[in-house]
This record gives C-alpha cells, sequence and structure tokens, in this order.
C-alpha cells in the first residue's frame, strides 16, 4: 500500500486503484502512529478515485523536518575518509562507523525538498557534487517508523572534504534534497535482500550505474529514529536518510541535464533532472 502527496490533495494506492485518502492536513495525516491502519480504512469504506494523476504529484513532506544519517555504510566510510584525509578529518569517519552513537544532521525544511521529475541542483561554488541514493524513513510525531519513501541526499564532496565543519554548507541549499515519489505504508521492516540502485545518464547514456542492498546497512532504521527523537520533538512527524552504500568514483561529478533516478525495492524509483 503506497501513499501519494497530490496537488489535489492526498491518495492511497492499493491493487493498483488509487482512493482519495481524507485528512485534515497532510501535517496531520503523517505525524498519526497508526497511518498504515488508518488509510487501509479508508479504503475498506470508499470507492476508486479517478482522480488521480502522475503529475500532480508532490514530494511527501510538508511542515516535516528531513534529516539524515551519515557514514552508515562501510563504502560510505572508506569514501569519506579518502575525501577528507587532506584536511586532518579522515580518522573521524572511521570512528563514527564504529561508535555507539551515529551521525545524525539536519537535511532540509518541506521548502527546499523537489520532488519525483522535479529539478535538483548543485551548489554554484562547487566543483565535486554527486546524488547519494538512501532509504528514508517516515516517522510519527512520537518517533514511530510507519513508512518509507526515497531520498537524493545531494551532496557537495569537496566541501566536505575541504573540512568536515563545513558539512553543513555542503548538505543544506535549496534544492539539495529529493523525495518521492510515494510513501510505502508496511508495518514490518523491509527485507535485508532489498535493492537499492542509482543510475545517472548524460545524454541519454549511462554515465554511472550502482546497487547495493539494506543488508550492507550497519545500523537498523529503529536505532537511527531512536537517537532522532532524544530531546527533539516533532509533533508533523518526520522523514530521516539513512546513508547511502552508492558512491560514484571520485572522477565523476554531476553536470547540468544530467537525470538520476534511484530505486528501492518495493517503493519505487525517484527520477529527478540536475538543473
Amino acid at each position: 500500500m503506497k501513499l501519494y502527496r497530490t496537488r489535489s490533495g492526498a491518495f492511497t494506492s492499493f491493487e493498483n486503484f488509487f482512493y482519495r485518502t481524507k485528512a485534515e492536513s497532510w501535517d496531520s495525516l503523517i505525524a498519526r502512529d497508526d497511518l498504515h491502519d488508518h488509510c487501509f480504512a479508508a479504503i475498506k469504506n470508499t470507492s476508486p478515485s479517478k482522480e488521480f494523476s502522475e503529475i500532480d504529484i508532490l514530494p511527501p513532506v510538508e511542515n516535516q523536518e528531513v534529516w539524515a544519517a551519515g557514514v552508515t555504510y562501510y563504502r560510505s566510510r572508506t569514501a569519506r575518509m579518502e575525501e577528507s584525509k587532506d584536511a586532518g578529518g579522515g580518522t573521524f569517519y572511521d570512528r563514527v562507523y564504529s561508535a555507539e552513537r551515529p551521525e545524525l544532521f539536519f537535511k532540509a525544511t518541506g521548502r527546499r525538498v523537489v520532488g519525483h521529475r522535479d529539478k535538483v541542483r548543485i551548489r554554484s561554488d562547487a566543483k565535486w557534487s554527486v546524488p547519494e541514493a538512501e532509504l528514508t524513513l517516515l516517522l510519527s510525531s512520537s518517533g514511530k517508523i510507519t513508512g518509507y519513501t526515497i531520498g537524493n541526499d545531494m551532496s557537495s564532496r569537496d566541501i566536505e572534504g575541504e573540512n568536515p565543519l563545513y558539512l553543513p554548507q555542503a548538505k543544506v541549499y535549496d534544492g539539495s534534497c529529493a523525495i518521492g515519489p510515494c510513501i510505502l505504508l508496511r508495518p514490518e521492516p523491509l527485507p535485508k535482500e532489498s535493492q537499492i540502485e542509482l543510475r545517472i545518464l548524460r545524454g541519454g547514456d549511462a554515465a554511472f550505474v550502482g546497487k547495493t542492498s539494506l543488508a550492507e546497512l550497519k545500523r537498523e532504521p529503529q536505532l537511527l529514529a531512536e537517537y532522532l527523537y532524544r530531546d527533539n520533538t516533532f509533533s508533523c512527524g518526520s522523514l530521516l536518510m539513512t546513508g547511502t552504500g552508492i558512491v560514484p568514483p571520485d572522477t565523476f561529478t554531476l553536470h547540468h541535464g544530467d537525470e538520476i533516478h534511484i530505486s528501492i525495492e518495493h517503493i519505487g524509483t525517484l527520477s529527478n533532472t540536475v538543473a
């Protein structure tokens, strides 16, 4: 079962049919602990709608904050150590990877998030930019994992590599975060063997293709959620990116016009073009 935010309201899809999902607001809907049961109950009491249109899909974020976890895959640890070794920060990432406490950082407010088929941006003062394909958790106001979606954590690797303290500038800017196209409503965790694929097309040809699986994710999603909600409140719920295990080679950087396609098994594909 999948939940979509559109220009005309919320819709739940089930067995290839779409149902209008009533709610006071997207924020009140997302904050619910019983989101799956609420949407499923609405399906049983309504008829399929013909109003749903893919061109009306919006990012599944309104007033939710988007946070992200770093160095949760071994591949990410290695890449971060390599890019920051000249700045003296290389060992920081190895220590984060093995530490009990995860790295969590603020990524975006709702207005900075773009959705499926929208344009992401690269910083004007960056020379080495990459997308990061990430399973993204939907969390209720109490911190319960109620769904899963796809996130693209756009990153300026040269800025972060120059000094780890520049992380916010490398990560947080307009158009630096894409989320969508939907939220998979699933009471149980995704299977560990679930595949994640990143495809970058340039002029219609594959410039980079990479794959990983959730089995490579070092930290359990529930643990990441628990740390995020320690001494933090999110009245509208939140979204938490869980890190990337796919990193293009150091010789690769995004170009304007590149197409980015991130697919996660059971959820779908998030597609964006670099502005």
